[in-house]
């Protein structure tokens, strides 16, 4: 991978990252039509995942110093029982709970499916436009605090959009719209739970790069660093632009695309 294709899919990254799309998804084309090897692609996937985090962290600051303080708050003075904070933390971490077992019972399977083909691809972004339908036509949106439960649920959601083309954020948000969920509350909820699993994932890998080298990772320093760079800086714009999007409830617009998308993956696959 040179430095122009990790540009190109740093950017595309960072803007499907946060919107219903695929991010894996478009990553996968993306490798395929420029040629690029399944082990190279993994690990330039794992970069550009964790800048994305990144820009989460900068575009909801706000959001994540308010959770810092209420949880710390609370561990300090636990008498006065869980405050809005907390119980918001506690929803992140039973979110992570699926998505945690999958990583660690399925490992394998996951990134053979990741190396498969495009047939999967197309398949899951059909799936990702199925998903979002529903969600436009039958959510009613209705509770302002997204339960333990549902919280579960969502988590549920996070763990099978490991699958490529099948929409992470789309999946917890439509599932979370289903659910009955404020669609206000989804996209700010969708993109903090993703945090601990990606970050943690990052260690493993940065454990990985001290034991075998950079060289392990299939991947030039300077390609990195440019697709970690792009990123980031689309991934800020996507992410507020996103927020806006789920407000407004025009995912319908993403179904369509994912919807044509995955019918000319699916028969380019098949020829």
């Amino acid at each position: 991978m040179d430095s122009l294709e990790a540009l190109v899919l740093g950017l595309l990254q960072g803007l499907t990252e946060y919107l219903p799309v695929s991010s894996s998804g478009h990553l996968t084309i993306g490798a395929y039509l420029f040629g690029i090897q399944a082990e190279e692609n993994l690990a330039f996937t794992i970069a550009v995942h964790v800048a994305t985090v990144l820009s989460t962290l900068v575009i909801l600051w706000k959001e994540v110093e308010w959770l810092f303080k209420d949880v710390f708050g609370y561990c300090a003075n636990p008498g006065k029982g869980l405050n809005n904070g907390m119980k918001y933390f506690i929803n992140i971490v039973i979110s992570m709970i699926p998505v945690g077992v999958v990583g660690l019972l399925f490992k394998d399977e996951v990134e053979e499916i990741f190396c498969s083909g495009l047939l999967v691809v197309g398949l899951m972004l059909l799936l990702t436009a199925l998903l979002l339908t529903f969600s436009y036509f039958y959510s009613s949106g209705k509770k302002e605090k997204i339960s333990v439960r549902d919280a579960f649920i969502i988590g549920i959601a996070q763990a099978c959009a490991v699958m490529p083309g099948l929409s992470r954020s789309g999946s917890t948000i439509a599932t979370g719209l289903l659910l009955g969920n404020k669609k206000e509350k989804l996209a700010q909820f969708s993109f903090l739970m993703v945090i601990p699993p990606i970050l943690g994932q990052a260690l493993l890998d940065v454990i990985d790069m001290v034991q075998n080298g950079v060289g392990a990772l299939g991947i030039d320093i300077v390609p990195l660093m440019v697709g970690f760079v792009a990123a980031f800086v689309s991934g800020c714009l996507a992410c507020k632009w996103m927020i806006n999007i789920v407000k407004k409830g025009k995912l319908i617009y993403f179904a369509i695309y994912c919807a044509i998308v995955g019918s000319i993956v699916v028969v380019n696959a098949l020829i």
